[in-house]
C-alpha cells in the first residue's frame, strides 16, 4: 500500500468514527390516537414526579415523531405544553375533573419533551427535560400579581387563617402546613388584598393545646386543601378535608419555599439512564404508567383528501 493510498484510508476511518451513523426519524401526526396515548403516558408519569404544588394538565401535542435504531428498537419523542390546574398534588380528584387555571391569576404552564419506549403496544417515559414558566399579563388595576413562597405577608396569612382552622374545626386533630401552593394579591380600594392557597396534613396531636405535633405518614393521614383571603387578622379561610387514603403516597411533609420562588417548577430534568435523546441545555427509573393500544395499527396519512390540508403537528389546542 502506497502513501497517498494509506493516508486516504486512514482519513476515511477517522471521519467515519466522527460521524456515527444516522438514526431513521419518522415524523408521525399530533391528531392521532397514537401521539395521545404517548402523551396521557408522559403527563400521568411527570404528575407522579411532582410533589409540591398543582397537577397539570395537556393544553398541546407540539411535536412527535419516532426514531428507529439500527437494531430496530424505536424511541418516541414528544413535544408536550402542559398547563396548571388548581387541583393541588395531594388532591384527590382525577386531573382530567380539575379547573385549570386562568391566564387572568397569572398561570403557570410547562414545556416539556419527553422520550419513550414502546414494547407491545405499551408506552414508558424513560427521560423528559421541563421549563415551566409563569403567564406574564400586563399591570393592570385590580390584576392579581403572584408573589414568592416565602412573601413574609403570604406567609401571616397562611399562619393566622391555619391556627383559627385548628381551632375552630370538629375533627379532633391538629392539621400542620405541607405545602404553600401560591401567594398572590391584587391592590383594590381599601389596600391590598392577599389571597394564599396551602395544603394540610393531619398531625399525630387531637388538641390545639398539644405540642411537639409530628405529621402522620402520608398513608394514614387526613389531608386537606385552603383558600384564605384578607389581610392582617381580618382574614378568612375555607379548606376541603380529604378522606384517608385519598392522597399519593410519597412527597416530602416540609414546605417548599426556596427563596425567591414564585411557583413550584417541575423536574427540569430526568433521565436516569443518560439515553442522550434530551440534551441538558433546554429545558426515576421507575416504570411509567401504561397505555394500551393495538400493535401494528397502521399510521393515517398524513393527508387523507386532498381538499383536506391538515397541518402534520402541532395538534389541537385544548384549553388556551
Amino acid at each position: 500500500m502506497n502513501l497517498k493510498v494509506l493516508i486516504s484510508f486512514l482519513g476515511l476511518v477517522a471521519y467515519a468514527s466522527c460521524n456515527p451513523l444516522k438514526l431513521n426519524v419518522t415524523q408521525l401526526l399530533c391528531n392521532s390516537p397514537e401521539a395521545d396515548a404517548a402523551a396521557q403516558v408522559s403527563l400521568d408519569f411527570i404528575n407522579a414526579q411532582h410533589t409540591h404544588g398543582y397537577k397539570y394538565t395537556l393544553n398541546q401535542i407540539e411535536d412527535f415523531e419516532v426514531i428507529t435504531k439500527p437494531d430496530g428498537t424505536q424511541v418516541y419523542l414528544l413535544e408536550l405544553e402542559f398547563l396548571e390546574t388548581k387541583c393541588h398534588v395531594y388532591h384527590p380528584k382525577l386531573v382530567s375533573e380539575c379547573e385549570v387555571r386562568p391566564k387572568s391569576e397569572m398561570a403557570v404552564e410547562a414545556d416539556c419533551d419527553v422520550a419513550l419506549s414502546e414494547a407491545g403496544g405499551n408506552f414508558s417515559v424513560v427521560a423528559f427535560k421541563c421549563k415551566t414558566e409563569i403567564e406574564t399579563i400586563g399591570l393592570c388595576v385590580g390584576c392579581i400579581i403572584l408573589d414568592a413562597l416565602n412573601d413574609t405577608d403570604g406567609n401571616q396569612l397562611v399562619q393566622n387563617t391555619l391556627e383559627h382552622l385548628n381551632k375552630n374545626h370538629t375533627l379532633q386533630a391538629t392539621f400542620a402546613l405541607l405545602d404553600i401552593g401560591r401567594l398572590t394579591h391584587q391592590i383594590i380600594g381599601g389596600g391590598a388584598r392577599r389571597i394564599a392557597e396551602y395544603a394540610i396534613i393531619e398531625t399525630n396531636c387531637t388538641s390545639v393545646d398539644d405540642v411537639n405535633c409530628v405529621p402522620l405518614d402520608h398513608a394514614v393521614a387526613r389531608h386537606g386543601f385552603c383558600h384564605a383571603e384578607g389581610n392582617g387578622n381580618n382574614a378568612q379561610a375555607t379548606c376541603e378535608i380529604f378522606e384517608v387514603g385519598s392522597a399519593p403516597p410519597a412527597g416530602p411533609v416540609s414546605p417548599s419555599t426556596k427563596q425567591g420562588l414564585k411557583h413550584h417548577e417541575l423536574t427540569a430534568l430526568h433521565d436516569p439512564s443518560a439515553t442522550g435523546y434530551l440534551s441538558s441545555e433546554s429545558h426515576s427509573a421507575e416504570k411509567a404508567p401504561v397505555v394500551k393500544r393495538t400493535a401494528g395499527d397502521p399510521q393515517p396519512a398524513l393527508v387523507a383528501k386532498p381538499e383536506i390540508l391538515l397541518p402534520r403537528c402541532p395538534g389541537k389546542v385544548i384549553h388556551f
